[in-house]
């Protein structure tokens, strides 16, 4: 599925990558530890999580994630933004829960 349609379906917010949601989502990976995505995220999921600092954009460029969501009305820094924007990894937001984000998802992509 398109993130493109995963954005409209679950009514997300874009905070930087507009111009990259055509991407192939796969599945998707929640958590917060940046060492456990490091580990174990794969290439074309997105991210969920409330992390809004700048080391996650290189994790997600490192695994190659199709983007990252941020839950709980977290909004990323501004150096956040600009690496989203530098490395083609769309950030986008939402007010739910990760429980239940990720639950949406899962139900989407399944």
């Amino acid at each position: 599925m398109k993130l493109k349609e995963i954005k409209e379906k679950l009514d997300l917010k874009v905070f930087s990558g507009e111009s990259e949601l055509d991407k192939e989502v796969i599945g998707g990976y929640t958590s917060d530890l940046l060492s456990d995505v490091m580990g174990h995220a794969n290439e074309g999921q997105l991210w969920i999580t409330l992390q809004t600092h700048k080391n996650v954009m290189g994790v997600a460029s490192l695994k190659d994630l199709a983007g990252i969501i941020l839950v709980k009305g977290f909004t990323p820094d501004a150096d956040t933004v600009a690496l989203s924007k530098s490395e083609g990894i769309p950030i986008l937001g939402t007010e739910m829960e990760a429980f239940e984000l990720s639950g949406k998802l899962y139900n989407l992509l399944n």
